[in-house]
């Protein structure tokens, strides 16, 4: 916007000066901290100024001004301009224009902190490209273009040109890979366009560059040269840019037209093929380089670290490339040309890196051999193996088959080479037993980057794929190493006790193809127990990997878990302290019990359980675990509080909320073991919201396995809910913090204070405040606040009616409540008319307005359904509102049933308030009433509605009797159809109440619907919650006596003869005649 046009509309916009802007920058630049602090807040200031962004991009270019202020501006640029981009207020399009052009000039730029800014401005590029800078691309390869020529036809040695280069590449290699980021269909236009005048371009610039790094050129005394390094550099970064364009392609080979797809198929096929040729001769070179360094010492130069690490980094972006390729399309990679050499060679090198000292593979660019190409290697063959089976999938063998000596060495290799413990293992484990754990049991994560895990999926998968060759192999180790017992050597000897625990390393991974083989149960009484027990201060290794081991077996459903020596191994490993044990071995011990314990939910077991019979048997059962209990759950406590990490901390806790869950009542006489110290661990943990979470857990688990039995909690459970749902807690922890808060209400049997301990009671108030604020926790808030009502509604009235009643009327007038949680509030508030007298009700709901609401929406007759874009507010009109009208009606004739007077006085007091006549709101109320009966499905709804509808007729009022003849009547007869039921006589004790097995009620298949118990089966709440069930006079009262009664209280109310002449003879006779029919059946 134009600055005039801006004040003309009103905004104050006050001019950069560049002038004073250069000198608060070099004040900001000064040493002087009175200075600093001045400057620094004029800086402040003048940001919010027209044109200091193009003033600061401009300094921030100026190549004579002092280096400290051209690095304050481009910093002060870049922490702020992008965000302000678009404001009219700051920037006009002049400045925009300039700072983009101007962009390109820093190029050449030495100090990098001044540059820093192109690649932040690469994601900002896009969105002016091509529609307000539509010659990026053009200029940016002329850059490219005119400085390869210079470098590599007229052999120019000027380190500006590689710099250029350097930048040009990059900030290219940035706009490339946000384009390809976008999904929008512009976006994807735009880069169909660039890649197609892009990839031609890119491949004549590598096929220039490819060259300049050969056998010819990289020598002993090239390396130490800056040029061999620039030049791979510089291809490297011209690789990319070619490998994100052709990744692209590859994607999307499926979504362009016929003629696309083939020209997008050659590109691919170009670059892959040539790939696959170069990367063999590039992996030789680098390696034949990095191992005559290594022999001769000669890599302690700087020059030549650099050459290695640029190249390294460079061989690696092949091994990614093809990687992509196949994780976008296994089937279409594997089928590309030469691709099966290509990842026969790559295992090859991994065979190679076994052939020489164990030092030429590290996780390091340095090294001959590093990891990181080496897990390249082996992805790229454990992802392809399915092509080498013996067999292919109809059945007819695969020529193409790996041989049986193949398998055996892959197998071996692994093994022994890369499954066995490193040097630097070692020393994480004696430095950092916790951190080792921890990384451990993110093996998951780590296999495609990690060569020990990777190590074990691939022998996994060859197991798998080739088990006739595997299994034998795998069987006969392990005779060899149970059968004849280690010697002393052995025994003492680090190298053979790696080895070992690699061998049961391979043993616990390919579990599911040995558990026919291996006499497991054998195994662990005859070794494993005897290993375990052994003091050798070597064997923490073999004993960790035999918690491990056992854990592995009974998750992956290969054991059975009910076996006693296991939990004898696995309770002597986690709480032996003596020699021959460490804290990595009891940490282990913890996880494979939640292993063991948790079996039926492993993903391995519900897989397994699909295809075997032997479920009874692999089921955790308590009585094998009953006699350990005691420890295991004392040395949890003893380790969680002894952990120096709250990782470490919660992987305990882990184990603990399992065995809770799993024991269920047997933990009753640990509740103290238990609780005592959760207070202490929970201020310890500060701000560490995982581990308090878990420990939130830890009490909900507790609570629903002791039941009744946690009254007594309070004093635990208040402060941790009051804590979990605090500002600044509550973000982090309120689904947990609310789980406990509702499985304390479902399981106590009081809401008082138990031995002058913090009541649920007191939390009542958080209830409200929640459920009239936090509109995302409404469901479980609703559940909580039923809890409330079960267990002491009169209670919870008389403190608060009116302020719960109000946090109602929020909740329901909230544009953010959804239908869903409105139709449980209309439940939790029928379920209070159930169970709360009407004295405590009635005029509170009057007093808030809630009555007031329930019964103008339902006169209303509609319901708004929130849209989920707040932006663009609308109303729908859907079936689902007729879901919530039909409870409105229910809520009404909840009342009526409980106490029609009160119902006549609310309703009659809602006229005046809402300036309708209570006429209007009769004959409304009703039109709603029985348009809303149609839509009950469940008898005993529409058995309520009858019932309700009886209860008005007997006051006598003239609005509901003037209904009488037609629509009350026919409603009766509808449900009188419907519904046959018959009272039976109890002679058992004659002054006994009417019991719902008093009433024989056909209509009723089930005790009660699911939804009715709120998954409470168990809890004392359950108990509660069928109580008010069989209680509900739908279910006790005969509903021809029903009406019956209130018919004749109408006809006494109002006189005989006139309500005959008035109401009865206006009524069609066959339906008159049902009814009388019915009624004469009581």
């Amino acid at each position: 916007m134009d600055p005039r046009r801006a004040l003309s509309m009103g905004v104050n916009v006050e001019h950069v000066s560049p002038t004073e802007l250069y000198e608060v920058l070099n004040a900001a630049s000064s040493q002087d901290p009175s200075q600093l602090k001045a400057s620094h807040e004029r800086l402040r200031q003048m940001l919010d100024m027209f044109g200091t962004y193009d003033a600061l991009h401009d300094i921030a270019g100026q190549r004579m001004a002092p280096l400290a202020i051209r690095q304050q501006a481009i910093i002060q640029f870049k922490n702020a301009a992008l965000a302000h981009w678009k404001s009219r207020k700051l920037l006009n399009d002049e400045h925009r224009a300039r700072i983009r052009s101007r962009s390109l000039t820093f190029l050449d730029e030495e100090d990098e902190t001044v540059t820093a800014s192109l690649d932040l401005r690469a994601a900002s590029l896009i969105w002016y490209f091509p529609s307000n800078w539509e010659n990026l691309i053009t200029d940016l390869l002329g850059i490219i273009e005119v400085h390869l020529q210079k470098r590599y036809v007229s052999m120019s040695e000027d380190p500006r040109d590689v710099l250029t280069l350097r930048r040009s590449v990059k900030l290219l290699n940035g706009i490339i890979k946000e384009f390809a980021s976008i999904k929008m269909l512009n976006g994807v236009k735009t880069m169909a366009n660039l890649v197609d005048s892009l990839y031609p371009v890119l491949y004549r610039y590598y096929s220039q560059l490819a060259p300049t790094v050969s056998p010819s050129t990289v020598t002993p005394q090239t390396i130490r040269s800056s040029r061999i390094s620039d030049d791979i550099l510089l291809s490297h970064l011209v690789y990319k840019c070619l490998v994100k364009t052709t990744i692209w392609l590859w994607n999307r080979i499926d979504k362009v037209s016929k003629e696309e797809r083939e020209l997008n198929r050659a590109r691919i096929r170009e670059l892959f093929e040539n790939s696959v040729v170069q990367v063999k001769g590039l992996i030789e070179l680098r390696t034949d380089v990095a191992i005559g360094l290594t022999q001769t010492n000669s890599n302690t130069d700087p020059q030549v670290q650099r050459f290695i690490d640029i190249f390294t980094r460079h061989v690696r972006v092949f091994g990614k490339f093809f990687r992509r390729l196949q994780q976008l399309s296994p089937a279409r990679f594997i089928a590309l040309p030469m691709c099966s050499d290509l990842i026969l060679y790559y295992w090859s090198q991994v065979v190679r890196a076994t052939t020489g000292a164990p030092n030429l593979v590290s996780d390091s660019n340095q090294a001959p051999f590093p990891v990181r190409h080496l897990v390249q290697g082996m992805v790229l063959f454990k992802e392809s193996l399915a092509q080498w089976t013996p067999n292919r999938r109809d059945g007819t063998p695969n020529e193409n088959a790996l041989s049986e000596g193949f398998i055996q060495n892959a197998v071996e290799l692994l093994v022994t080479r890369f499954m066995p413990l490193n040097p630097m293992d070692l020393e994480i484990w004696v430095a950092d037993p916790e951190e080792w754990v921890n990384v451990e049991d993110k093996e998951n994560d780590l296999w495609e980057y990690e060569i020990r895990p990777c190590s074990e999926r691939v022998l996994l998968t060859i197991a798998n794929m080739y088990p006739q060759y595997v299994t034998p192999l795998l069987e006969s180790t392990f005779r060899q190493i149970t059968v004849q017992p280690p010697t002393k050597t052995e025994d003492t000897d680090l190298q053979a006790i790696l080895q070992k625990e690699a061998i049961y390393c391979a043993l616990g991974r390919c579990a599911g193809r040995l558990k026919d083989v291996i006499p497991f149960d054998q195994w662990l009484e005859r070794t494993l127990a005897i290993e375990a027990q052994d003091t050798n201060p070597k064997y923490p290794l073999i004993k960790r990997r035999i918690a491990w081991l056992i854990g592995k077996w009974v998750s992956d459903g290969c054991a059975k878990p009910n076996n006693l020596k296991i939990w004898e191994v696995l309770v002597h490993l986690l709480k032996d302290r003596g020699q021959g044990t460490d804290y990595v071995v009891r940490l282990t011990a913890v996880v494979a019990i939640k292993e063991c314990l948790d079996v039926s939910r492993s993903e391995l077991y519900i897989r397994f359980l699909l295809i075997s019979w032997q479920r009874q048997t692999l089921e955790f059962e308590t009585p094998s675990f009953e006699p350990y209990l005691p420890t295991v759950v004392s040395e949890l406590i003893t380790m969680m509080g002894e952990a120096d990490t709250f990782e470490s901390k919660r992987r305990i806790d882990h184990t603990l909320n399992v065995v809770i869950e799993q024991v269920g009542q047997l933990i009753v006489p640990f509740i103290a073991v238990i609780t005592q110290p959760l207070p202490q661990l929970w201020v310890e943990a500060g701000d560490q919201w995982l581990f308090k979470s878990s420990l939130l857990v830890t009490m909900s688990k507790l609570i629903e396995s002791v039941k009744v039995e946690s009254t007594a909690l309070g004093g635990i459970v208040v402060p941790l809910v009051r804590d979990s749902l605090a500002p600044g807690a509550i973000i982090n922890l309120d689904d947990d913090g609310l789980t406990l808060w509702l499985s304390a209400l479902q399981n106590t049997l009081t809401l008082s204070s138990v031995n002058g301990a913090p009541a649920l009671f007191d939390l009542f108030p958080i209830a409200m405040n929640l459920l009239s604020t936090n509109f995302d926790l409404l469901g479980t808030t609703i559940s909580i606040i039923e809890s409330y009502f079960l267990l002491d509604a009169s209670g919870i009235l008389q403190a608060c009616n009116v302020q719960l009643f109000t946090a109602f009327l929020v909740a329901f007038k909230s544009d953010s409540t959804m239908i869903t949680n409105a139709t449980s509030m209309m439940r939790a508030l029928n379920l209070l008319l159930q169970v709360a007298p009407p004295n405590l009700w009635g005029e509170a709901l009057h007093t808030s307005g809630l009555f007031g609401y329930i019964l103008t929406t339902l006169i209303d007759g509609e319901v708004i359904i929130r849209c989920f874009m707040p932006s663009r507010p609308r109303i729908h009109y859907t079936k689902a509102s007729t879901i919530l009208l039909t409870e409105h009606v229910l809520f009404l004739s909840r009342a009526a049933i409980v106490d029609r007077n009160m119902l006549l006085q609310l309703i009659s007091a809602t006229g005046p308030a809402h300036n309708l006549t209570v006429d209007h709101l009769y004959e409304n109320m009703f039109d709603q009433w029985f348009g809303k009966f149609d839509n009950m499905s469940e008898p005993r709804f529409r058995k309520l509605t009858a019932m309700g509808v009886a209860a008005l007729v007997s006051t006598a009022h003239p609005e509901v009797l003037k209904r009488l003849p037609v629509e009350i009547f026919n409603l009766w007869v509808d449900v009188f159809y419907e519904i046959k039921e018959a009272q039976v006589v109890d002679d058992s004790d004659d002054n006994s109440p009417s019991a719902p097995y008093n009433l024989r009620r056909h209509w009723e298949l089930d005790e009660a619907p699911v939804s009715f118990y709120q998954d409470t089966q168990g809890t004392p709440e359950y108990d509660r919650r069928k109580s008010v069930y069989d209680r509900d006079p739908v279910r006790t009262a005969h509903l021809g006596s029903y009406v019956g009664t209130h018919i004749r209280e109408a006809e006494a109310a109002y006189g005989s003869q006139a309500f005959q002449a008035q109401y009865l003879s206006k009524a069609d006779p066959t339906v008159l005649s049902q009814i009388q029919a019915e009624l004469a059946r009581v």
